[in-house]
């Protein structure tokens, strides 16, 4: 083998093994420390690393999959009841919520949800006010934000988030325009448009974790 060769195949393989131990370090810090911006912990885990190569940083997917390796490793007897809990919890902020047709979207419907994580929705509605007006006149306080989302490859857009707290868990509400339950925006992780979960989808979700799961392995090996 010739030596440029030689150097080319041992620069490519330390290129794999840091891929490896930077998707590792950040799903220990989404873990263990609740950063659940994937872009964020892999460069905090570089910065840990000392890892400068930008060919060495991992993609999303890469990441998630060392997290669900790491949940089930590490937490196998915590990070699933933790997951039951809000998939519970989304069920029945999803019947509170019906008349603005929730789905379930981020890591509580993909299965890597945890003691951090906060029960994702999007809810629609013309009226942007509607959603808050109508927690409101039901006694729930509610933080309001903005967020941007990305609809394509080259068209974003910004969206009123309600964040709140119920029966000790934190919930996030995104506000779309109705004609948005067509057509998800793009994940943040493949870049390809969002699952999302209605309420009979989430029911069955639950259903289907008491019989085996099957499901779940059948969602999880869709990110794989």
């Amino acid at each position: 083998m010739a030596r440029g060769q030689h150097h080319r195949i041992h620069a490519q393989d330390r290129q794999q093994r840091n891929r490896l131990r930077v998707a590792q370090e950040a799903a220990r810090l989404m873990s263990e420390h609740g950063i659940r911006d994937f872009h964020h912990a892999k460069l905090k885990a570089a910065e840990r690393l000392g890892i400068h190569d930008a060919q060495a940083l991992p993609r999303n997917q890469e990441i998630e999959q060392a997290l669900r390796e790491r949940q089930r490793l590490f937490d196998a007897d915590s990070q699933p009841q933790q997951l039951k809990a809000r998939r519970e919890a989304a069920l029945e902020a999803m019947r509170f919520l019906g008349r603005f047709d929730p789905r379930l979207v981020g890591p509580v419907l993909e299965g890597t949800a945890d003691a951090h994580s906060a029960v994702c929705l999007h809810v629609f509605s013309d009226d942007p006010d509607a959603v808050m007006l109508f927690l409101r006149e039901h006694g729930v306080p509610a933080e309001a934000q903005t967020r941007r989302l990305r609809l394509s490859r080259e068209e974003q857009a910004d969206y009123p988030v309600l964040l709140f707290a119920a029966d000790g868990l934190p919930f996030d509400l995104t506000v779309m325009p109705r004609d948005a339950l067509r057509q998800a925006p793009l994940d943040r992780i493949d870049e390809r448009p969002m699952r999302r979960a209605s309420l009979a989808a989430v029911e069955e979700l639950l259903a289907d974790a008491d019989t085996g799961g099957e499901l779940e392995r059948m969602l999880a090996a869709v990110r794989r």
